[in-house]
């Protein structure tokens, strides 16, 4: 009987040593399914925000792209004039060693537009909600140029010593112009800590964009009421960007669709870094 209960014991602990190893040979059925994007050495992502704004307006997409294994920057924009701050942006781009994906948000794109110019480094150019200018082209002209923005109403004016002017979005006004389908107490944060953009800024033309050698993703909200939708509409259309459009979306839709966003931005890193 002793030698029975041996065997017996010898038997069933083999059958789970034998079913242990067969589970660690096979896929998890909760890990992260084998993409395009989960091999090889990943570009690193570089964020520009826009006006109104700051580097946080991307945390849900530097989580999303950090879990995917992609290094994140998310710079901070000055946001005092398109060549200034472009030379910014570039600089931090010209220490980052490998491919770069360059996103900008609003403004951000006539950022992006003018860094990533004869910037080898820099393998696409992905535009949330975002101004893709061509030459000459401010701001405040493209978003003249098509009806539907109602951002001038909400804006409130700062002199500033220098003698320039910055500007800000009411805060009270700021969750329904800019932030209409982020959470209310969300909205309200971002309301009040609000980079301020200097005016001069959305008046400054561009030079030579570099979305004509580039390729480009453009993300647009249908219910952006600080760019009008026709003119992103344009913008995409001309630039030959890869576009995709979100559906009630808000000009935050980097805030409020992280997920759709970071889709947009993968999809550009695997298209373009290979």
């Amino acid at each position: 009987m002793r030698i029975k209960a041996t065997i017996a014991r010898t038997l069933a602990v083999g059958a789970v040593l034998a079913t242990t190893a067969a589970l660690s040979l096979a896929p998890s059925s909760s890990a992260t399914p084998a993409t395009p994007d989960n091999h090889g050495p990943k570009p690193t992502v570089v964020l520009v925000h826009g006006a109104f704004a700051d580097a946080s307006s991307w945390n849900g997409e530097i989580t999303d792209l950090e879990r995917r294994g992609y290094p994140v920057i998310a710079a901070a924009n000055p946001l005092r004039g398109v060549a200034s701050d472009a030379a910014s942006i570039r600089a931090l781009v010209e220490s980052v060693k490998g491919p770069v994906i360059l996103v900008g948000h609003s403004y951000g794109g006539q950022v992006i537009s003018t860094a990533a110019l004869n910037e080898p480094n820099v393998k696409a150019l992905v535009y949330v909600a975002a101004f893709l200018p061509e030459k000459g082209e401010s701001a405040l002209g493209l978003t003249n140029k098509f009806p539907g923005s109602t951002l001038g109403d909400t804006l409130q004016t700062v002199a500033l010593p220098d003698g320039n002017t910055d500007l800000y979005v009411k805060q009270d006004l700021f969750p329904k112009q800019f932030a209409a389908d982020v959470p209310l107490a969300q909205a309200k944060l971002m309301a009040a800590t609000q980079r301020p953009v200097a005016q001069a800024a959305l008046t400054e033309a561009l030079g030579e964009p570099a979305w004509h050698t580039i390729p480009s993703w453009s993300i647009i909200p249908t219910a952006d009421k600080n760019i009008p939708v026709q003119a992103q509409e344009f913008m995409a259309q001309r630039a030959h960007a890869h576009t995709v459009e979100i559906k009630g979306a808000s000009h935050a839709v980097l805030v409020s669709h992280p997920q759709a966003v970071t889709a947009q931005i993968i999809a550009a890193a695997t298209a373009t870094v290979r």
